[in-house]
């Protein structure tokens, strides 16, 4: 019974969880499709509020009339709202359209002429009913104090007008440019595919070619990598185990090229497991140590690697020797060392850092990716 009383709890919990999740994804859809309408509505309110306490204000003492006060309110937000949203909606469209400033007066000023004198004669009517007892409404401070702040409503409405264009138009840079480096990083991720399967041929050519026995036991290995180049990297992301399992089949076919005659170490430190990676980020490094550090065969050769996780950082690191006389890399072979850093550039902006030492003997290369 408590059993069953406490799957009833964990199922309950899970409901309210699911829908407390539902409520907060369904309000923040209504808030990001109504944010414009919203800030505008916010305003108007901000707005009245102020009027509404200045018009207390000024009626303390004297008895409060909230009919009457509520009345010139509304004459007074409407009149308002009609001249700035003529604005918002049809003369100042207009004016970006056909960028003629004496034409944009002119539409304006006859409109907001013609809404403020109602409005004055209105609110007079409304006040005292034309018998000037209420001598501010009949002043010239009072005419120039609507106009300024009427000026002030119309151009402030304007510019929540003029930014929220701005940020539409920097919403659709934006996405353009996401979708331009999108395009770009899937472009160099597919050159990959070539320049590796251009090198494994010539390491296959090889074995064939001198009858190794272990010819199929490459094509197993290559068949696998291929998989997993066509199906598994094909996301922005993938598994760090994923691409540390592709890196040791690699080095498990240079081995087998090279009859185990050439010491190879791969470590790898820390906790790999829900770390993710951009795909085929470590294999040019890997090749190259391969290709200018031990392509001639010499007794003396040596590969290192390691990966290491700590502090929120992957540390990758090849280190191979250098042949006596090294092999000068051209257009071609530099190719595919151009191509991950771009690519290190557009998946990694401002998190990750290259350094490549070419010494003597040795050639190191050290890369440090934030993970977090």
């Amino acid at each position: 019974m408590a059993e069953n009383t406490a799957k009833c709890d964990d199922w309950f919990d899970k409901r309210l969880t699911f829908a407390d999740n539902r409520r907060y994804n369904c309000m923040q859809t209504f808030f990001n499709r109504n944010r414009v309408v919203l800030l505008h509505i916010s305003f108007w309110l901000v707005y009245l509020s102020f009027n509404l306490y200045q018009a207390s204000v000024f009626q303390r003492g004297r008895g409060y009339d909230w009919e009457r006060m509520l009345t010139s309110l509304t004459i007074q937000l409407v009149f308002t709202m009609a001249i700035a949203y003529l604005n918002y909606f049809f003369t100042w469209p207009r004016f970006l359209a056909s960028k003629n400033l004496w034409r944009y007066l002119l539409e304006f000023s006859i409109p907001f002429a013609a809404l403020l004198t109602a409005r004055v004669h209105l609110q007079r009517y409304m006040v005292d009913g034309y018998t000037h007892k209420a001598e501010f409404f009949y002043s010239s401070f009072f005419i120039v104090q609507i106009v300024a702040v009427t000026l002030f409503i119309v151009i402030f409405v304007g510019m929540l007008r003029f930014a929220v264009d701005w940020f539409e138009l920097e919403g659709k840079r934006k996405e353009l440019e996401n979708e331009k480096l999108l395009s770009e990083l899937n472009f160099l991720k597919a050159q990959i595919n070539p320049h590796f399967l251009f090198n494994t041929l010539n390491n296959l050519y090889y074995l064939a070619y001198t009858k190794s026995e272990n010819t199929t036991e490459v094509i197993a290995k290559l068949s696998q990598m291929m998989r997993y180049m066509i199906y598994e990297s094909n996301h922005a992301k993938v598994a760090l185990q994923k691409e540390i399992e592709y890196m040791e089949n690699y080095i498990s076919l240079e081995r087998l090229r090279l009859n185990d005659q050439i010491p190879i170490k791969f470590e790898v430190k820390g906790n790999v497991e829900n770390v993710w990676i951009t795909p085929l980020i470590f294999i040019t490094f890997l090749e190259n140590s391969f290709k200018h550090g031990v392509s001639n065969n010499n007794p003396d050769a040596w590969v290192n690697i390691s990966i290491e996780l700590k502090d929120g950082l992957c540390i990758y690191q090849v280190e191979n020797s250098k042949p006596a006389e090294a092999i000068s890399t051209n257009e071609k072979s530099g190719i595919g060392l151009r191509n991950v850093q771009r690519r290190l550039e557009l998946s990694y902006p401002g998190k990750h850092e290259l350094t490549i030492e070419d010494s003597k003997d040795r050639y190191l290369v050290k890369l440090n990716i934030e993970i977090n």
